[in-house]
């Protein structure tokens, strides 16, 4: 196999020329054929016992191409980034080149490469003091919260739906007097007052009685998630079941007894505001590591490749689909929901996702210039940390390479975060 390197016209990048021979892309067509040949059914031969040759007869020359070149070409490109000694921070752009019977197999993969950072100071830079103080309106809001969380629902009878109640209705809609798709729903319960509906629609409902039937006009939004529906009139029949309205706990020593281990409301305000002010040193503490972090980027100077920043766009939305399949959701019906498609959260993300990058390469770069080890202490805790958590062994987690590198890098980036800190100028 050989290699050609070249670089393009765009600064960071390389295109690297592969030229595989034949012998051994021969090699991972059989591979591949013995992996499948269980799958072949050919007249004559019982099902998976038909040779190579036939089934290339049969099938065409080409049906094992691109599965060997899968098999293939992950495993020859990592040989060369690893024996080049190429630091490829982005996923290669694969172009085929040449792919056929009794030929060398040539593709093409164009990789950018960690770029050249010209840290500018980054010590004795000047930053203001974050702070947050606990206010009595931060305890209030905090105890008006937990008496929410301790509230009950009371059915109302003696009187007509007002806002802020919770009520349990019926509903169809129409349009042009015809039923539309997913407008109708029944026991639906809604809040007066969340405009969690259309416009128009919950305002409506205030003054109907229990039992009461009503029609109510609304007009769909023109930028409506439904194309179908956007912009368009539709009549709502309603029918309401239940009114019901929540009741707040009284906020004093029994509910201080009722929600904490404390006896006295005031003794339950005390320890809000410990609470709240440890938050807020975590809160502050962060910030002041962030703008420090910030104010290092604005004094360096560095061209950061596109197919880095693609790459930390893909991880965002990766963690993003994550997230909503652990709320029972997943990506395509999401952007489907709220209107956009993954074009749209690309470009949203991409400003976050240069910042994050830049940061990434600074801090990485100050780690380098002031040769900032990782701390075995914060390693070994953090290992018997996650092995308690997710109830594995230490030695088990230490095996893991990989995770071991992401440890280090974070023992590696605190320590950088702090040096930059502790050489600053702080001012209130």
């Amino acid at each position: 196999m050989s290699v050609k390197q070249e670089k393009t016209e765009n600064s960071n990048e390389l295109k690297l020329t592969f030229t595989v021979e034949a012998s051994k892309f021969e090699e991972s067509i059989m591979n591949v054929f013995k992996q499948s040949a269980r799958y072949f059914n050919i007249p004559g031969f019982r099902k998976g016992k038909a040779p190579y040759k036939i089934v290339e007869r049969y099938y065409g020359a080409n049906i094992f191409y691109e599965d060997a070149f899968n098999d293939l070409v992950p495993k020859v490109f990592d040989e060369e980034i690893k024996n080049s000694k190429l630091d490829v921070v982005s996923k290669p752009k694969i172009d085929i080149v040449q792919m056929e019977k009794g030929k060398d197999l040539i593709f093409t993969a164009l990789v950018s490469t960690r770029p050249e950072v010209k840290l500018g100071k980054y010590k004795g830079i000047e930053l203001k003091k974050v702070e947050y103080k606990v206010t009595d309106e931060d305890i209030k809001d905090e105890l008006n919260h937990m008496a929410e969380h301790n509230s009950r629902m009371i059915s109302i009878e003696d009187r007509p739906v007002q806002k802020d109640d919770t009520v349990t209705i019926d509903l169809e809609g129409f349009i042009d007097g015809v039923p539309f798709e997913n407008g109708k729903a029944e026991g639906q319960q809604l809040v007066i007052g969340s405009n969690t509906f259309i416009p128009g629609f919950e305002d409506q409902l205030i003054g109907m009685k229990t039992g009461e039937e009503r029609d109510i006009n609304v007009t769909f939004p023109k930028d409506y998630f439904t194309k179908d529906l956007a912009g368009k009139d539709a009549v709502f029949h309603i029918k309401m079941h239940d009114i019901k309205k929540k009741e707040l706990p009284k906020i004093d020593d029994e509910f201080a007894k009722d929600v904490s281990e404390f006896d006295t409301l005031a003794e339950l305000k005390k320890s809000i505001k410990e609470k709240k002010e440890h938050e807020n040193e975590h809160r502050a503490e962060h910030e002041m590591e962030d703008n420090a972090v910030e104010a290092v980027c604005k004094n360096t100077k560095l061209d950061i490749p596109q197919g880095m920043i693609d790459l930390e766009i893909d991880n965002m939305i990766e963690n993003m689909s994550q997230r909503l399949q652990y709320q029972g959701m997943d990506l395509d019906r999401y952007l489907k929901f709220i209107g956009k498609t993954e074009a749209d959260l690309r470009k949203e993300y991409k400003a976050d996702a240069e910042k994050n990058v830049k940061s990434s390469l600074v801090i990485r770069q100050i780690v380098a210039d002031e040769k900032i080890k990782a701390d075995a202490k914060y390693v070994k805790e953090k290992m018997e940390e996650m092995a308690k958590q997710y109830n594995r062994k230490v030695e088990e987690l230490e095996k893991n390479e990989q995770l071991k590198e992401y440890i280090e890098e974070s023992s590696q980036t605190e320590q950088a975060i702090k040096l930059i800190i502790d050489n600053a100028k702080i001012t209130k």
